[in-house]
C-alpha cells in the first residue's frame, strides 16, 4: 500500500541513510525521494514515496523514524496507487509536448507534481474554466502577485496555494489535510505557471 511521508532531518551527510535504514526496518519500502526544502537552519525537508508490507501500520514507520537524533516526520497519508514523484523538469517537457494546449496540462499536472489533491484555473469573470475532477465546482478569483498561500475561512480541513497567471486568471491547488506548503513549494508552482504562460504563447 502506497504512503507519502513528509520527514525533516539534518541536511548533512547520511542522515537520509539513516532514515531509509528504519523505514526498511519497520517494513516500508522506499519508492522515490524528492528534497522539498533545505532549511537555513542546518536542516532539510524531503518527501519519501514508500510501499508499506500487508499489516504493517504507518504509525511503526514514524515511530522508527522519530527515534532518530534530529528526524522529524511531519506528515504521513495513503497516496494513490501508481502515484510517482514528477519533477519540475519532466512538468515542463510535457507542457512543451503541444504549446496550445500547455495551460490545460498545466492543471493536469500540478497536483501530481506537488501531491496536491486537485488543481483549477480561475477566470476573474468566467469563474472556473478548467479543472481536475476532485476540484470544488466553484472558486473566487482572488486578487494576487506572485504565488503565495491562501487562507479560507470557512475551510479547516484543506490547505490552498495559488499562483498568478496573468491579470485575469489564477491558478489554485488543494491539499486536503497537509502537510502544509513550504515556501520552496508556493515559489516552484509560481515558476511552473511563468513557463506555462511562456510555453502556450509560442
Amino acid at each position: 500500500m502506497p504512503y507519502l511521508m513528509r520527514v525533516e532531518l539534518p541536511d548533512v551527510p547520511g542522515s537520509l541513510g539513516r532514515v531509509a535504514t528504519a523505514i526498511g526496518v519497520a517494513g516500508g519500502d522506499i519508492e522515490a525521494i524528492e528534497i522539498v526544502e533545505k532549511t537555513g537552519d542546518g536542516t532539510a525537508v524531503d518527501d519519501v514515496l514508500l510501499e508499506v508490507e500487508d499489516g504493517t501500520m504507518p504509525d511503526s514507520i514514524v515511530s522508527a523514524c522519530n527515534q532518530l537524533d534530529g528526524v522529524r516526520v511531519l506528515f504521513i497519508s495513503r497516496y494513490a496507487t501508481g502515484g510517482n514523484v514528477v519533477l519540475d523538469l519532466e512538468a515542463v517537457e510535457e507542457l512543451t509536448g503541444d504549446p496550445r494546449a500547455a495551460m490545460d496540462k498545466l492543471i493536469d499536472l500540478l497536483p501530481i507534481t506537488f501531491r496536491t489533491d486537485w488543481a483549477m484555473r480561475i477566470h476573474r469573470a468566467k469563474g472556473v474554466t478548467y479543472r481536475t475532477p476532485a476540484a470544488p465546482d466553484d472558486f473566487e478569483f482572488v486578487e494576487m502577485e506572485g504565488a503565495s498561500r491562501l487562507e479560507i475561512a470557512e475551510d479547516d480541513v484543506t490547505l490552498y496555494a495559488a499562483s498568478r497567471i496573468d491579470g485575469n486568471e489564477i491558478a489554485v491547488v488543494g491539499r486536503r489535510g497537509g502537510p502544509e506548503f513550504v515556501d520552496s513549494e508556493v515559489a516552484r508552482m509560481g515558476h511552473l505557471c511563468g513557463l506555462a504562460v511562456t510555453i502556450s504563447q509560442q
